[in-house]
């Protein structure tokens, strides 16, 4: 599972990139009850959504010509400017290079063999996501791929993600872990695109889940603050109830009350 004990490879950082950072903030505020903090105005409009006094996420105003509004997931990187070199070495893409952050950690912008961004956070001040896992707060990703074992591949030679097969009703899922971390360190999943539940996907993408505490409650702010419905509440066993949403202004995630592991 996600947590806040980052290591090598493993998501520890989130943030949208809006068109309209207010009303994003409102709408995540119904929704997760996030808090937006500006980082300062040397930050460049960038700040923090806060949940409860921790950090939650990050965001920012974008223009058009940044790209449409959407969910950027990071992976912790010892190294910010190897991990960069290994993408290109691996036939992916450098969108914006190694950069340090006010003294809290050196970011990167990066792209896969297929062209879809990722960004890599190597920890200094700002270690990464302050909660994880619990209401509210990022708890997995998954990536969607038009060739799922070119892109585990790949992702093999940038970060050594493991991964397995879980079978479920009606297929079977690829989980990914970091390098020799084992299955109970479960982060996030492969899927093909053709397999998008959504139906209406034809580009591979990103895209984040947030634990809830009732999906049903989260579906209905969403569609009271403007957000879309793109899979409605469905459950999957021994999974959770999970919903796909797109906010206001086009970014798109997932949200997941994720079932109670049983005993024995």
């Amino acid at each position: 599972m996600l947590t806040t004990r980052f290591v090598h490879g493993a998501p520890n950082w989130v943030d949208v990139g809006t068109t309209d950072i207010d009303g994003a903030s409102a709408f995540y505020h119904a929704l997760f009850g996030w808090e937006f903090r500006s980082a300062g105005p040397e930050s460049g409009g960038y700040g923090f959504f806060r949940l409860g006094g921790r950090t939650a996420a990050g965001g920012m105003q974008t223009t058009s010509d940044q790209g449409p509004p959407a969910w950027t997931v990071y992976f912790q990187s010892p190294d910010a400017d190897a991990t960069a070199k290994a993408v290109e070495r691996a036939g992916g893409q450098v969108l914006v290079p190694p950069d340090d952050v006010m003294g809290q950690g050196r970011m990167a912008i990066l792209a896969d063999h297929a062209g879809v961004p990722f960004g890599i956070w190597q920890p200094a001040a700002l270690k990464g996501l302050e909660v994880a896992g619990d209401p509210g707060s990022l708890c997995w990703v998954e990536l969607y791929t038009q060739d799922l074992a070119r892109e585990a591949a790949f992702f093999d030679t940038v970060f050594g993600w493991e991964t397995s097969a879980m079978a479920f009703p009606g297929g079977v899922y690829t989980c990914i872990n970091p390098a020799g971390a084992g299955e109970d360190a479960m982060f996030g999943g492969l899927v093909t695109v053709a397999d998008d539940p959504t139906g209406t996907e034809t580009e591979p993408y990103w895209l984040p889940y947030f634990e809830v505490g009732d999906t049903d409650v989260v579906v209905s702010k969403a569609l009271e603050q403007g957000g879309t419905v793109r899979m409605p509440a469905v459950d999957m066993e021994g999974v959770g109830r999970m919903a796909k949403l797109e906010d206001p202004y086009g970014a798109r995630f997932a949200v997941i009350k994720s079932a109670v592991p049983q005993e024995g």
